[in-house]
């Protein structure tokens, strides 16, 4: 460029020219130290009402997994399969990399218990084994999806399988992305619920969704959280206030509570809309923004090179610098830090709400009826924490008096029975049922509750649940 200026200092025109295209070359090209993608837009019509490279190539993540929930859900909706399949666990699901379940092969799972592992723990194992379910094999169900993703109009993305783990062939756009939630909303409402489950309960451990909206964002109400070292830490997410409910993309944050506040920060821009919004210029429709051909930003080393802390393995790790928002704080102060976006600390504390469990078959293997009938007993089991053992309760009580609820305490269970029903059998507390299982209000029916008779000793659901391990 120094040598073309020198030749043509006589030609001041020609240099300005010349430095505006190289200018416009620049801008195309997106450097990673400040590669991020952001969009807005209204679910019900699809308008813009804010976009920030909107239309560059990305590297998806988890959020792979919409459309792999969206390739299962519509299988159920059209007839060849039900929420209730039941699908086992293969050698080559139990292979992925974390974030994962870890079920060893052989493990059997309901479609219904695999899509709330997939969606809440962003488990890659489980997408795996829904992939293999509904497609036969992971490369059959990725060529369904990128059918799918073409029907859709999401020209700038190309799967190679349906957890979004590392691979140059899978790339999306926050536009492709957009169309993908809308597409969720219009065609499959009944299944909402799937995408804004807000925890799932396996045994002992509470696995919380790494989508920190949820109950902390007025209206927020799905989708789902994806990072891998290349992509940065990704949020699709959905918000509804009145009639009015918006779509969300953040794309290359530099941590999971920063994607959150952002994704805030657009969706109150978008509810606010501002005084002076006529004066600006119309942005048209998501599926009208023109695609940018360029190849996708890596940011493996902004996230996790040397000069930074790497914050998980180089997999859709979704643990990733999200530990220290266990509680919200961070997001709390976040918020704070980032000027007002319509949220008050105490709503960004709220409840996460009503904890899903999620039953799975270990057992010897079974086929055809003996194995719905071995799935339907281990629902019938005693709550996770006494499974497999008699509570104390139980070994001094006659089983006719055995049931209390959990919260009751040693010496009310073991008071003696009157001729008509036992003593100390105090009433459910408030939210839950007989059984001391939480009562849901968002998400499917829960299991068969256990039986009563059995008589455990648990403690409130209630109870501060253990921290979920890393994977």
């Amino acid at each position: 460029m120094q040598l073309f200026l020198t030749r043509h200092r006589r030609f001041p025109l020609t240099r300005v020219v010349f430095a505006a295209a190289f200018a416009l070359l620049t801008i195309a090209r997106i450097s990673p130290a400040s590669a991020e993608a952001m969009l807005v837009v209204e679910a019900g019509t699809g308008k813009v009402l804010y976009a920030e490279n909107a239309t560059y190539p990305w590297y998806p993540a988890s959020v792979t997994k919409l459309m792999t929930a969206y390739v299962t859900l519509k299988a159920i909706k059209d007839g060849r399969l039900t929420l209730d399949s039941l699908l086992s666990v293969s050698p080559v699901a139990a292979s992925q990399a974390p974030s994962k379940m870890g079920f060893k092969a052989g493990t059997t799972v309901t479609i219904e218990n695999a899509l709330q592992m997939m969606m809440v723990k962003s488990a890659n194992d489980m997408a795996a084994v829904l992939a293999e379910g509904v497609g036969g094999s992971i490369d059959g169900f990725s060529a369904e999806m990128n059918k799918n993703a073409l029907r859709l109009g999401m020209t700038q993305t190309n799967y190679v399988n349906p957890n979004g783990l590392p691979a140059d062939g899978q790339v999306t756009s926050a536009r492709d992305l957009a169309i993908l939630a809308r597409a969720i909303i219009r065609d499959l409402p009944e299944y909402d619920h799937f995408f804004q489950t807000p925890a799932i309960k396996f045994g002992r451990r509470v696995m919380r969704n790494y989508n920190s909206m949820l109950g902390r964002y007025p209206g927020a109400d799905g989708m789902k959280t994806g990072f891998i070292c290349a992509s940065g830490f990704n949020l699709v997410a959905t918000a509804t206030r009145g009639n009015k409910r918006l779509i969300a993309v953040v794309l290359g944050a530099q941590s999971g509570p920063i994607r959150a506040v952002k994704a805030a920060q657009i969706l109150e821009r978008g509810f606010g809309g501002g005084g002076l919004s006529w004066l600006k210029p119309s942005l048209g429709t998501v599926e009208a923004l023109v695609p940018i051909d360029a190849a996708p930003p890596n940011l493996r080393d902004d996230m996790c090179g040397p000069k930074r802390k790497r914050p998980g393995p180089e997999s859709d790790d979704d643990n990733a610098g999200t530990a220290s928002d266990s509680n919200g704080d961070n997001l709390v102060s976040l918020f704070a830090a980032a000027g007002p976006v319509g949220v008050k600390p105490s709503q960004l504390l709220q409840p996460p709400g009503p904890v899903q469990p999620v039953i799975v078959y270990t057992g010897p293997k079974k086929s055809g009826a003996a194995l719905v009938a071995a799935v339907a007993a281990e629902e019938l089991k005693q709550t996770p924490k006494s499974r497999g053992k008699k509570s104390r309760a139980a070994k001094k009580k006659p089983a006719a008096v055995a049931a209390v609820t959990p919260d009751a305490k040693p010496k009310q269970a073991a008071a003696k029975p009157s001729a008509d029903k036992p003593k100390g059998a105090a009433k459910p507390a408030a939210g839950t049922t007989a059984t001391g299982k939480p009562k849901t209000t968002a998400g499917p029916k829960s299991k068969p509750a256990a039986n009563a008779a059995k008589g455990s000793k648990d403690k409130s659901s209630e109870a501060k649940p253990a921290a979920a391990p890393r994977s």
